[in-house]
């Protein structure tokens, strides 16, 4: 598997030599997703066994941007230390987090199937402790375990499900979508800044009409838009 850009360079050498520093290191999330699915990433993230003080003594010049949640920065690259998550309270970030020695933790705590697979940048090797490489084949997206537990966690996530859905041309899994509807009013729990972004996003990556069906489908359209929800099938005029 290719990869060429200059970022994704970067995050192969710093596996290496994470590596040869005696720290497991795999690309992680989306960039695994959109490498498998043939496109360009936007981003390379790496997972790594190396706590941040390890990091940050192997890449003097980098930056702890997030220590608590073992995320360094390395040459605009993520450096994060496998985790399992505590706790959410907020329905947005956990209290706290527990880092851990093997990918699999780091894996079942995320969001979405296709998001939690790793790849070995040397070897190739793909891991997949949660069916994301079958759920990418079946176009689907899938949250990992409970559904209703990873939207109480982060609200966020049900319009991140519609995102990755719209913008991949996926359908969401039924069990995921029935927790979103159940759900939905969670959303105004979430600042409206990130939910704008969230919308901004899903009308411009190339799936804005699927994206508002889903929100529609979702009954999160008449949650976060009710005047455009309100519209529906309304007669326009012809000009």
């Amino acid at each position: 598997m290719r990869i060429e850009s200059e970022q994704g360079q970067a995050a192969v050498r710093i596996a290496e030599r994470l590596r040869a520093a005696g720290h497991p290191a795999f690309l992680v999330g989306g960039c695994v997703r959109d490498l498998l699915l043939g496109r360009v990433p936007k981003d390379f993230d790496l997972a790594t066994a190396a706590r941040p003080d390890q990091v940050l003594a192997l890449f003097p010049g980098a930056q702890a941007v997030g220590a608590h949640f073992g995320v360094v920065l390395v040459e605009g690259v993520e450096v994060a230390t496998f985790r399992s998550d505590r706790e959410y309270r907020d329905g947005r970030r956990p209290e706290s987090v527990a880092f851990e020695t093997e990918p699999r933790a780091d894996a079942i705590r995320r969001d979405f199937t296709i998001n939690a697979l790793l790849l070995d940048p040397v070897s190739g090797e793909v891991l997949d402790y949660v069916g994301g490489r079958a759920d990418l084949e079946r176009r689907l997206v899938r949250a990992i375990g409970d559904p209703a537990a990873r939207f109480r966690e982060d609200h966020l996530r049900l319009l991140r499900a519609i995102r990755f859905a719209a913008r991949l041309r996926f359908t969401v899994d039924p069990a995921t979508m029935e927790a979103i509807r159940v759900h939905r009013a969670s959303i105004h729990l979430v600042s409206p800044e990130r939910v704008r972004d969230e919308l901004v996003r899903i009308l411009t990556e190339g799936g804005a009409r699927y994206g508002f069906e889903l929100l529609d489908q979702s009954g999160l359209l008449a949650e976060i838009l009710p005047e455009v929800a309100a519209m529906k099938g309304v007669a326009q005029p012809p000009s």
